[in-house]
């Protein structure tokens, strides 16, 4: 894959999609923890932390599967403004989390170059924001879509898409890419029918044997790609 950022015309209509956790920023390890923390905060007492097997990514399932599961029924949902609150202060019990060397130099590159990016992120708003803040990406909330609105990727993802049609100003896009770190990632771009660049390379074998095309070791070298 490669985009020639001259060519502005073709790059206008092409909206990136980043993830965050583990695309931009270092910080996976901390935040399932905080999430486990919130949890048990909440009252759940019996956590199933195999988040990688989970059916959604997300914090908004995370909390309602867990209820569900310790409580036998229904999610509240005003629980999720406490959880998010939750998660806030657990994560200030860790050091600031660092950014996936060159992150912040990319998104950079993008917003100077006006082609359109936006995020999408399993986690809820405020925790996502902290994360950016701390590694200094620059990001504007309404480009900003969570799991505060959709436990699903697809669902959270769409809503990205949209939102970025309203912030640029556009009908549609030409072309579509997500960019992120997860086989999940991958999944959701392929039953959305977008492109996909596959971000380091802890899971790059995954994602090419589900079908990935375009992998790149670092963000360094996916900026390179598109020059």
């Amino acid at each position: 894959m490669r985009f020639n950022l001259k060519d502005r015309d073709h790059l206008k209509n092409t909206l990136f999609i980043f993830d965050i956790d583990g695309t931009l920023t270092d910080s996976v390890p901390m935040y399932l923890i905080s999430v486990t923390n919130s949890l048990l905060a909440l009252g759940i007492s019996d956590i199933d932390t195999d988040y990688d097997r989970y059916k959604h990514h997300t914090d908004s399932y995370a909390l309602r599967y867990n209820y569900e599961r310790n409580f036998k029924k229904t999610f509240p949902k005003e629980l999720l403004d406490d959880f998010e609150i939750d998660l806030v202060y657990q994560m200030g019990m860790f050091d600031p989390v660092k950014e996936i060397d060159g992150a912040k130099s990319l998104i950079r590159f993008f917003k100077d170059s006006n082609v359109p990016f936006c995020f999408a992120t399993g986690a809820l708003p405020k925790p996502a924001m902290i994360k950016l803040d701390q590694c200094d990406i620059w990001y504007d909330e309404k480009l900003l879509a969570t799991s505060k609105t959709h436990e699903s990727r697809e669902g959270f993802v769409l809503d990205a898409i949209e939102r970025s049609k309203i912030y640029y100003d556009k009908e549609n896009f030409d072309r579509i890419v997500s960019i992120g770190d997860g086989v999940w990632d991958l999944k959701t771009a392929q039953n959305l029918s977008l492109d996909f660049v596959g971000i380091g390379d802890k899971n790059r074998i995954k994602l090419l044997e589900n079908g990935a095309k375009h992998c790149f070791s670092t963000l360094s070298a996916f900026k390179e790609s598109l020059i």
